[in-house]
């Protein structure tokens, strides 16, 4: 009977400690995540868009692309 208790009350804990293993590595995982999803949609994004935007001025500014004949034919084919 004690026998009993003991062997449930060590796998009960043994099971509470994979548990909190678990959640500790999924708890990590999301953090890092949030963290690099934060960092790219608050630091990178808004770079890319200026500069993207800056692209699109100097562009028509320029007007027209104007590629090589050789450059043509390449894309052409």
């Amino acid at each position: 009977m004690l026998g009993t208790l003991i062997t449930m009350f060590i796998a009960g804990l043994l099971g509470l400690i994979a548990v909190s293993v678990v959640l500790a590595v999924v708890g990590a995982l999301l953090s890092v995540t949030f963290g690099i999803v934060g960092f790219l949609l608050l630091k990178v994004a808004p770079v890319l868009l200026v500069g993207w935007v800056v692209l699109k001025f100097v562009e028509k500014a320029r007007g027209r692309r104007h590629i090589s004949a050789a450059d043509q034919r390449w894309l052409d084919s």
